[in-house]
């Protein structure tokens, strides 16, 4: 089973588990996904992991091995907003697929969780940091960590735990305007739209390009040493957000200019150390900025410009940045 496996990183990992000869089963609510993602030979159930009804039905009938949980509201500036949604869609949501996991023995429930769950620690961070999250999307990636090693001291569920960051690339929500910054800048480059930055541009992130990423989480399973422990992963050159625009502009060949908007409560540099995970998995590939831009750029032009939706529930007005208020 693949959650979220119609959305963007779930894509990759179901393309690179079908590769391997696996048969798969997608559940998504399309919430950020795209039925047009879906590998044809993957079986697809629209539904959400808040329905552990569904859940239920589904682990019963196919008596699944591994799991891969990729499902979540992924905006974590956002999450201070959406307190209630954050928690039932990435906490709560995640605990019915343990559940379930555990009553049907399955062999391995592989987790993305994020580099959010560091919050503003010194960079590189480093597995042996004990996490500090900053928002509440950073503590239900936590705090499902946690369930997942209690579970398996409790009940014997092996688990592998990833914590990828800022991972961009073919497929990703371009519309969506709370996350993904590289999907927003070329977003608005084909709109012809300023490019919006918040704050002065200098926070630095590694982007992380997703050929780089989905064959490790697909084929994690296969790897019995990677068992019960948890792995950032991503690239290891940091850029600001300044670089990134810059760059984005090159690779989309369109020129535009940044609008620089107030600076929000963010964690202003992190970048993860990834010695561990190069250990393990020793093969992974590592794609410039430079070229994973261009690859995403030529999808995004085939793609086309897709429509930026307001997200309806929020739940908290004060302190909310102006722009997300926007038509």
């Amino acid at each position: 089973m693949v959650t979220g496996g119609a959305g963007f990183i779930g894509t990759h990992v179901v393309n690179e588990l079908i590769k391997g000869g696996h048969k798969v089963v997608v559940l998504d609510d399309l919430s950020g996904g795209f039925i047009d993602n879906v590998n044809p030979k993957a079986e697809f159930i629209k539904g959400s992991v808040e329905d552990f009804a569904l859940l239920e039905k589904l682990f019963r009938k196919h008596k699944f091995d591994y799991v891969y949980h990729l499902a979540a509201y992924a905006a974590e500036g956002l999450s201070h907003f959406i307190k209630r949604f954050n928690y039932s869609n990435n906490l709560i949501g995640s605990v019915n697929l343990i559940n379930e996991s555990v009553k049907h023995k399955v062999k391995c429930f592989v987790f993305t969780s994020s580099i959010a769950v560091y919050g503003n620690q010194k960079p590189p961070m480093s597995e042996d940091m004990i996490p500090i999250p900053e928002d509440p999307y950073g503590i239900a990636k936590y705090a499902v960590e946690m369930d997942l090693r209690v579970t398996h001291e409790m009940f014997g569920l092996n688990y592998i735990i990833f914590r990828p960051h800022n991972v961009y690339g073919e497929y990703q929500n371009i519309g969506d305007r709370y996350r993904n910054v590289v999907g927003i800048f070329m977003n608005q480059l084909m709109q012809g739209k300023q490019l919006t930055v918040f704050g002065d541009g200098s926070q630095t992130r590694a982007f992380s390009y997703i050929g780089d990423i989905a064959p490790c989480i697909a084929n994690s399973v296969n790897n019995t040493n990677a068992y019960n422990q948890v792995f950032n992963i991503g690239a290891d050159k940091e850029y600001s957000v300044n670089e990134l625009a810059a760059a984005t502009m090159d690779a989309m060949q369109l020129k535009g200019e940044i609008r620089h908007l107030p600076g929000r409560n963010e964690v202003l540099h992190a970048f993860s150390d990834h010695s561990k995970v190069k250990k393990i998995f020793p093969s992974g590939n590592t794609v410039s900025l430079h070229d994973g831009l261009n690859a995403m750029a030529k999808w995004a032009k085939r793609t086309g410009i897709r429509k930026s939706k307001k997200f309806e529930e929020i739940e908290i007005t004060e302190k909310l940045p102006p722009i997300w208020l926007e038509e």
